[in-house]
């Protein structure tokens, strides 16, 4: 099956050493419009309007499922229960700082006039957000030993975007969406999409910026697995199956490209079912079995974790 729409489009990819192109079928997906097409298939998520609250709260009798939370307990059914029944505070992460940081920016980035949209303009951006940052963290200020550094490890970063999409050959459709699905009476799923385009045509493209590293031959599926999360909440509430799943790994300058089927979003959603009963089943119970692996030398709840503590 062909798709005329998405013709003729090289995309650069850098790996470590080498560039190369690559002529992936997404033409019309960087031609993001308001036009009729795509508001009488999407006019919902377009246009809808809804209270803070109504979005973002779940009744209270159903569980809270979103990628992270997922990934979470099926990772340590313990380390679940720290962050989701107790919300038990964490330490701060600079990694994940820095990841805030450059999301930041580039979210601002599409805020300017397309001619504007330049890795120079993202290096004038980068300050201004690193100060907002500060503001709202200010034990930031002594984690982070020097500044320069800091802020030179995150403009290599937006370098990176650079090398792999141009900002100003597309108009982004929706970014930091926030996208709901009650998924059964007992469940309630959601998570936000870093950038959701839709074309004249109306596919859809969901991306994902990761400001670490493309993961390993053999790990592909398991990252992918946020963004079909997503394919598929969009999918049970518009009717539309994404076109095109994007993650863009800055660290490495690569991307990680999927086009989900309908097959593909319904094992998704059988996933989901099954790990929203398991923590039913846990909550019932109360029984968190802590899944000891390599990971947990990066958990801030070592110190209490029944794996490592009589």
């Amino acid at each position: 099956m062909s798709y005329p729409a998405f013709v003729g489009v090289p995309f650069l990819i850098r790996g470590d050493r080498e560039a190369v192109k690559f002529a992936l079928c997404i033409g019309k997906l960087n031609a993001i419009t308001g036009g009729e097409i795509s508001r009488s298939r999407h006019g919902s998520i377009l246009e809808a309007i809804l209270s803070p609250w109504e979005s973002i709260l779940p009744p209270m009798s159903k569980i809270r499922l979103s990628p992270s939370r997922v990934n979470d307990f099926s990772n340590c059914p313990q380390l679940y229960k720290y962050r989701a029944i107790d919300q038990l505070p964490e330490a701060i992460s600079l990694d994940a700082e820095r990841g805030t940081l450059v999301h930041s920016v580039l979210e601002n980035l599409f805020d300017s006039p397309i001619p504007q949209r330049t890795v120079q303009t993202a290096r004038e951006i980068l300050p201004l957000r690193w100060s907002d940052q500060l503001e709202a963290n200010p034990e930031l200020a002594s984690m982070v030993s020097d500044s320069k550094e800091w802020l030179d490890r995150a403009s290599a970063l937006l370098d990176s975007y650079f090398s792999l999409e141009e900002p100003n050959a597309f108009e982004p459709t929706h970014r930091e969406l926030h996208l709901e699905l009650d998924l059964s009476e007992e469940i309630y799923l959601h998570g936000y999409v870093d950038r959701l385009d839709v074309a004249d045509t109306g596919e859809v493209r969901i991306v994902d910026y990761k400001t670490g590293k493309a993961p390993k031959p053999g790990w592909e599926e398991k990252a992918l697995f946020q963004l079909r999360v997503y394919a598929l909440i969009y999918w049970r509430n518009y009717g539309v199956v994404p076109r095109l799943l994007q993650l863009i790994y800055l660290g490495s300058a690569q991307l990680l490209r999927n086009s989900p089927t309908e097959s593909d979003l319904v094992s998704t959603e059988k996933t989901l079912l099954r790990i929203g009963d398991e923590i039913a089943t846990a909550m019932r119970n109360d029984k968190w079995a802590p899944k000891p692996s390599r990971l947990c030398d990066w958990c801030s709840f070592k110190g209490i974790c029944p794996a490592f503590n009589d």
